[in-house]
């Protein structure tokens, strides 16, 4: 009985009317949640991007460092 119960439900869930009921039910909430955390998405996109920044910068360091060879011989 409980199996023909789960499926029961799944068959109403599949119909299409269902479907647009439960987004049109839900569409505020997730739209509550994504205002919620669109400010943190922006933060972690912009930490990223300064990451990638110093990694490029530290990378072109290095290759002119490691270029001009007379900085170890200097040094040494």
């Amino acid at each position: 009985m409980k199996e023909t119960f789960i499926s029961q439900c799944l068959e109403i869930l599949k119909r299409e009317d269902i479907k647009k009921e439960c987004r049109q039910l839900f569409s505020p909430l997730i739209d509550l949640v994504v205002n919620e955390i669109i400010h943190y998405i922006y933060i972690i996109i912009g930490l990223i991007f300064i990451i990638f920044t110093m990694i490029l910068a530290i990378l072109v360091i290095l290759i002119l460092i490691l270029r001009n060879k007379t900085f170890f011989n200097k040094t040494t």
